[in-house]
């Protein structure tokens, strides 16, 4: 929110292979700075593998909770990695009417699955003009029915306008047809200072916006040690001569060997996001990675009431309800991933800064929650939330906490306006949190508070130290309720261990369902959760003595609040 259009940050990212319910592991690219990204690609696709690669439904969940759209990508390779011109022919056919068949049906795949438009990466060498003008016909098209859709198109730098592959790394007479038929280009890495300084005027004297243009960053070998022309882009105390388009930020989990946890990959991730300082509050002006931290203005989605976050990232080691363990397999879920504080991690202090991060050797909800960790020598004010709330004399917050070593004074700390002056702190109010031992939930009243609900945070005070302090979740609401519970639950698959469920919508507004095992002995096993109405379970054998297998569904709110549970049995 409050985020300059001009201020746009584009993410081309390698697939991986996952379910579309996730999968059994926490090892997991598990992307969570989402408030600077403006555009998601969903990057992937090869000769041997596919052209044309739609998105998972866990990755688009998580964009669109976080307020950014998904591309598909089209990718047309080298000849030297397999290309054959004749899938280019294919793809821009048309038929007797003159219309391109594969433009519309491109259209309409991604309105069916929920994602937001295509990136068109056009790479196979050998083409001419009549191909050249073949393909802008269908990228015209491609966009003329995406926006009655509204999805979005977007053109990678490669071809020109004659057919040939020439990567221009600039906007120029050769490409500027397709970036007029696009809504923005990916420039390719070879642009240069001048060139995107060119590429800039151009776009405005084309009655466009240079924002519109993503300059290519290349991070795939070298993520935040990658060297880069930072002034070229976004210079620092003036205005930004084009947008960033980074390819392959995924190196944040490759990088690391392969006994990295879910810590290790978000230390990296957030080095990459954040900046050396691991705050954006306080930049390290040494540091020579910009990250997007420092330059680009955060986004957030925290816009009405109720709100709910128990900081699950969408992987962990463990799943917890209520604190306890439910099922200690390692998974992931990017569909299940919470709305997530955006400028990671913002701590005002006169003092030592302590750590923050997401940890995830204990959680409430989910499989993470939030560690603070430090001698707390002055009050910390840990910002959480940029929001846009609107409150009522019957609007409370509750905050899920728990102190594992120190004492320490918690308070909520709420923002009815902006901050005075950019890059200070939002005028906090501190409301008390009543102090508890282990997991509890205080109910803050937001008495005497009216209007909007700009910022949300903690502050913390240790009285004796080094602290270990955890919050597990947090909610705005007015009024508490359950959902209304699923119908109709069946089984409509079954191969061995391996059974299909399927059951009817709530009528009320869901977050997602979870699914439970009753065993024998009364005890729940978490199972898995997703947004849709139907399940795949693998591998299911029969607990001893056990005929029949009792699986439970439930609907869950967005307080985190759940139906009663309705029941399917499988006999063995």
């Amino acid at each position: 929110m409050g985020r300059p259009s001009h201020v746009r940050v584009n993410e081309p990212l390698c697939a991986v292979s996952e379910l579309s319910q996730g999968s059994a592991t926490a090892d997991y690219y598990a992307l969570t700075h989402w408030a600077y990204l403006d555009e998601l690609v969903f990057w992937g696709g090869s000769a041997g593998e596919g052209l044309i690669l739609a998105p998972n439904a866990p990755i688009v969940d998580a964009a669109h909770r976080h307020g950014v759209p998904v591309l598909g990508n089209i990718f047309l390779p080298p000849t030297a990695y397999g290309g054959r011109l004749q899938w280019t022919r294919d793809l821009v056919q048309t038929d007797a009417t003159g219309h391109h068949p594969l433009a519309a049906q491109l259209v309409a795949l991604a309105a069916a699955y929920g994602f937001d438009g295509w990136f068109v990466n056009a790479e196979t060498g050998g083409g001419n003009t009549a191909l050249g003008a073949a393909v802008l016909g269908f990228v015209t098209e491609l966009k003329s029915l995406a926006a009655a859709r509204g999805q979005r198109v977007t053109w990678y730098d490669a071809m020109t306008v004659n057919g040939t592959v020439s990567w221009q790394g600039a906007l120029n007479s050769q490409n500027q047809a397709f970036f007029q038929a696009a809504d923005d280009m990916f420039v390719d890495f070879r642009w240069s200072a001048s060139t995107l300084a060119s590429s800039g005027t151009k776009a405005v004297q084309l009655g466009r916006s240079r924002y519109e243009l993503w300059a290519g960053v290349d991070v795939e070998s070298n993520g935040s040690d990658t060297s880069v022309d930072w002034d070229a882009m976004v210079p620092g105390g003036s205005a930004h001569l084009t947008s960033i388009g980074f390819y392959r930020p995924e190196w944040t989990r490759n990088h690391l060997p392969a006994t990295r946890t879910p810590g290790d990959f978000h230390a990296a991730d957030d080095r990459f996001w954040t900046g050396r300082s691991l705050d954006p509050s306080r930049p390290d002006g040494t540091d020579p990675w910009r990250a997007p931290a420092v330059s680009v203005a955060d986004r957030s989605t925290v816009s009405a009431v109720p709100f709910a976050s128990a900081f699950n990232t969408g992987h962990g080691l463990r799943w917890y309800e209520d604190g306890e363990v439910t099922s200690d397999t390692p998974w992931n879920h990017l569909g299940l991933q919470d709305r997530l504080p955006s400028r990671r991690w913002a701590v005002r202090t006169a003092g030592t800064r302590p750590a923050v991060t997401f940890d995830f050797a204990d959680a409430w909800r989910g499989g993470s929650s939030v560690l603070v960790d430090g001698a707390l020598d002055q009050p910390v004010v840990l910002e959480l939330y940029a929001t846009r709330l609107p409150i009522t004399d019957r609007t409370v917050v509750e905050l899920t906490y728990r102190t594992d070593a120190g004492n320490v004074d918690a308070e909520l700390a709420v923002a009815t306006a902006e901050p005075g002056s950019a890059g200070t702190a939002p005028p906090y109010t501190c409301l008390p949190v009543a102090a508890a031992a282990g997991w509890s939930t205080a109910t803050v009243p937001l008495t005497g508070l009216a209007g909007t609900v700009h910022a949300l945070g903690v502050r913390l005070t240790a009285s004796d130290g080094p602290v270990r302090w955890r919050l597990g979740a947090i909610a705005v609401r007015e009024e508490a309720g359950n959902p209304a519970a699923p119908a109709d639950p069946r089984v409509t698959a079954a191969d061995g261990g391996n059974l299909r469920l399927a059951w009817g919508a709530a009528p009320s507004a869901v977050r997602h369902y979870t699914l439970h095992r009753l065993l024998p002995d009364g005890t729940r096993r978490f199972l898995g959760a997703t947004g849709q109405r139907a399940y795949f379970l693998t591998g299911l054998q029969p607990e001893q003595g056990e005929t029949t297998a009792r699986f439970e569904v439930r609907a869950v709110g967005e307080l985190y609040t759940s139906s009663d549970p309705v029941t399917v049995t499988h006999t063995w």
